[in-house]
């Protein structure tokens, strides 16, 4: 058995997400605790408490989402869990590479909290949306867009065959679903996230990340990580600070680190963290060999997939 983990990204969120597993291990708490006092944000009340309006900004959820991975990486790791290989979607990739050792947890931290605040902030003033287009091809989606005449909308999330999200303004969205339709789209669905993500108009806020990494210290990586902008595991020479700089306006190419991933030989791909999205994109991935699938969202998949994990079920 090779593990491979997969990290979720923004639009996975709920309100009460980790609340049982940060109820039940003290490790959830001090993980949840560790990044209340980095942050000066108290994530627990913020997760388990906020309403959806306030947990759906993205400066709160990036920090949620990852604060709730990393939880989960603690209780892996107590019982000596762990993964040759990672991937994350879009914020998901902090995740992998704190896992990995590159990013101290610290740095990782404070890295996700100015992240989400620069992507909130640091867009231009509109109203702003993404939606998943089921059913086309790249090359469909492409075209699509090229049709829409009074908005902006791009393709950026290449998730899996058959499925694809378009980011832009609402006005090109509402086109992009009109027109997804009759170009002959299974489904079209508006996702839960609040800004115009991997594209280009979140110039601002990638110059300003860019500062921040610059003054970050990289470490070795202890494992690999597949990352979004090309779907290729990270290497020793890459630029970390140009990669995570452009990731925010560059497209996520998720289905190619799956791909990856599987060349790599992982056959048990573990999802970490709230919702099972990721884990339906491996579903739906061509592959000769039969994969395990596991997600940990809550008390009883986390001790669903241990069981698993140890030969008992």
């Amino acid at each position: 058995m090779k593990i491979g983990f997969l990290f979720p990204g923004q639009g996975s969120q709920i309100t009460g997400m980790g609340k049982d597993l940060y109820e039940k291990f003290e490790e959830v708490k001090e993980v949840y605790e560790n990044v209340k006092q980095i942050t000066k944000i108290d994530v627990a009340n913020m997760s388990f408490e906020a309403e959806s309006e306030l947990l759906n900004q993205t400066k709160n959820t990036q920090i949620c989402i990852l604060t709730m991975s990393l939880a989960i990486l603690k209780l892996l790791e107590k019982e000596n869990i762990k993964a040759e290989i990672s991937s994350g979607l879009s914020l998901g990739e902090y995740s992998a590479l704190i896992y990995s050792k590159a990013i101290s947890f610290e740095d990782g931290v404070k890295l996700v909290k100015n992240r989400g605040e620069y992507m909130q902030n640091l867009v231009p003033s509109g109203d702003w949306s993404m939606a998943a287009i089921l059913g086309m091809t790249e090359k469909e989606v492409y075209e699509l867009c090229r049709k829409v005449k009074n908005g902006f909308a791009v393709p950026v999330n290449f998730n899996c065959p058959g499925q694809i999200v378009v980011s832009g303004d609402k006005t090109g969205i509402e086109e992009v679903e009109n027109l997804g339709k009759e170009m002959g789209a299974k489904k079209v669905r508006i996702l839960n996230t609040s800004g115009p993500f991997h594209t280009e108009k979140l110039l601002n806020a990638s110059n300003a990340l860019r500062k921040d990494l610059e003054k970050i210290h990289f470490n070795n990586f202890e494992t690999k990580v597949v990352k979004n902008i090309d779907g290729k595991i990270y290497d020793k020479d890459d630029d970390i600070v140009d990669i995570l700089a452009k990731h925010i306006i560059s497209p996520v190419h998720f289905e190619t680190c799956l791909e990856t991933m599987i060349l790599e030989g992982v056959d048990t791909f573990i999802e970490i963290g709230p919702g099972k999205t990721l884990s339906g994109f491996v579903k739906r991935m061509p592959c000769e060999k039969n994969l395990n699938i596991l997600n940990i969202n809550n008390v009883e998949t986390y001790e669903n997939t241990i069981k698993f994990l140890k030969g008992e079920n």
